[in-house]
């Protein structure tokens, strides 16, 4: 049925079945339920789940959290019915004090859900510590209490679920920064068919997903070579840095470029040749010759990556600075964006690929501020410095201006080690050589990229990845065997 024929309350109906389903499934054993209701939408359907739940014969204890005789609409009514069903309502004064918790085996957060734009006080606060202090488990109705649904900041408190159960709409919010230790698993209940109701929120992203990379990944022609795949210019590998070269190198080659060139110091070439003598080297002095072959480099690739290992000092400068005069289309990162930042200007023909410190650096901001609230740096990135952005982290968001913005949930903390940003430098430098649009390009380096880690780390676990290990499930990715 067309949401626009659906009224509140059946929607409320639908919404606390669906909750209790995913609870069920999830946790099949369980047998008492304490139920935390607060304010608005949220609160009625916490009540519609102690209904049904107490009519399939679980045991339900309900806290009301704020007055339950303010609630109006949809969930006042769903409380009358609760309570016309012989369900009690107990008040939060005396269950805030961690006595009551023996015998619970599923909390459920039906506190506040979305709108939340203020940190948490009072009861509300006290009730998420109580939650999160529990033995229990944890869903959390539609958005975790303390969450902000548009950014993922945590406003001073916020609930640690081991599930959610999202309606309508999956909000941005739940993919972003510190919320993805507050979501657990993450199930979504559309409610409805065809158009979502009136009045819900427009969409503010795309999510990366498999479907994708067959559109962007198609099988090669019989009679490829390799001025088919891509020709990539790899500039970096500073004094005492050829390896974050030499990795951006060898992801570019996995993800399938055809010809893969590096350009670093001269004292570097012979171990980066040694490590992967598939990846042709040139040492590159930063007097006039040597940028001069820098030059004739980026003219004969098709596109250009700087940043991994370059460095800051007069070498590192004097070679980004012609690096990024080639009319090339440039993935930008590390270095290269501290010295983007020391010199802003904009191009389209640029993605960068900022971790939030970097991009900190870009906007003249603190990190703080780029995590609170990432999609709003992310449209800051492009509006200053133009083409495609990738803000990189937990949620990664990948954008250009005056089009959605894909945000990725894939991916774990193994990445956070030294040169997989690098990996994922040359990975979207041999996309961007093959796909045509920029944007497409970056946002299938980031999913494969995230898909990497996840395979390996399924063998082996998060702890003590490498870089190095993405290599193979890279290029399993790539052929579509994973």
């Amino acid at each position: 049925m067309d949401a626009r024929q659906v009224d509140g309350y059946t929607l409320m109906g639908r919404a606390g079945a669906a909750a209790l389903a995913g609870l069920r499934e999830r946790w099949p054993r369980a047998r008492h339920l304490r139920i935390w209701c607060g304010a608005g939408n949220n609160a009625g359907d916490g009540y519609v789940i102690a209904r049904l739940a107490a009519a399939s014969g679980l045991a339900v204890s309900v806290i009301a959290v704020g007055p339950p005789d303010r609630l109006h609409g949809a969930a006042a009514r769903a409380r009358d019915d609760w309570c016309a069903a012989g369900g009690r309502i107990r008040s939060a004064d005396d269950r805030l004090d961690g006595a009551d918790d023996a015998g619970v085996d599923v909390e459920v957060d039906a506190l506040l859900g979305t709108g939340l734009d203020r940190p948490l006080s009072g009861d509300y606060a006290r009730a998420v510590a109580r939650m999160n202090d529990s033995p229990a488990p944890c869903l959390a109705v539609d958005v975790p209490t303390g969450l902000h649904a548009d950014t993922g900041a945590v406003l001073g408190d916020a609930v640690r679920a081991d599930l959610t159960v999202t309606f309508i709409a999956l909000k941005i919010g739940l993919f972003l920064g510190p919320a993805r230790d507050h979501v657990g698993h993450l199930e979504f209940a559309p409610l409805v068919d065809g158009p979502a109701p009136a009045g819900a929120p427009a969409p503010v992203a795309r999510r990366l997903g498999a479907a994708s990379l067959a559109a962007w990944l198609p099988p090669r022609a019989r009679d490829s070579h390799k001025g088919r795949h891509g020709r990539i210019l790899i500039v970096g590998g500073g004094r005492g840095m050829p390896g974050a070269a030499r990795l951006a190198a060898e992801a570019a080659l996995r993800t399938g470029a055809g010809l893969v060139t590096v350009a670093t110091r001269p004292e570097h070439v012979a171990a980066i040749v040694a490590a992967r003598p598939e990846i042709i080297c040139h040492g590159i002095d930063a007097d006039r010759d040597g940028l001069s072959v820098l030059t004739a480099l980026a003219d004969a690739a098709d596109v250009v990556a700087v940043g991994p290992g370059l460095g800051r000092d007069d070498w590192a400068q004097r070679v980004w600075a012609r690096a990024v005069a080639a009319d090339r289309p440039m993935v930008l990162d590390a270095d290269a964006l501290n010295l983007l930042a020391a010199r802003p200007s904009r191009s389209d023909q640029r993605i960068v690929t900022p971790h939030p410190g970097e991009a900190a650096r870009l906007l003249e901001c603190d990190v703080s501020q780029v995590q609170a609230d990432r999609p709003a740096a992310l449209a800051a990135l492009l509006e200053r410095y133009g083409g495609v952005a990738v803000l990189k982290g937990a949620g990664s968001l990948v954008g250009s201006r005056a089009i959605l913005p894909w945000v990725c949930d894939e991916g774990n903390p193994g990445l956070a080690s030294a040169g997989t940003g690098d990996v994922l430098t040359g990975m979207i430098a041999a996309l961007r050589a093959v796909i045509s649009d920029p944007l497409d390009a970056a946002a299938c380096g980031v999913l494969l990229h995230a898909r990497a880690a996840d395979l390996v780390a399924t063998d082996a676990g998060e702890r003590g990845l490498l870089a190095g290990d993405l290599m193979p499930a890279i290029r399993a990715l790539v052929n579509h065997r994973c």
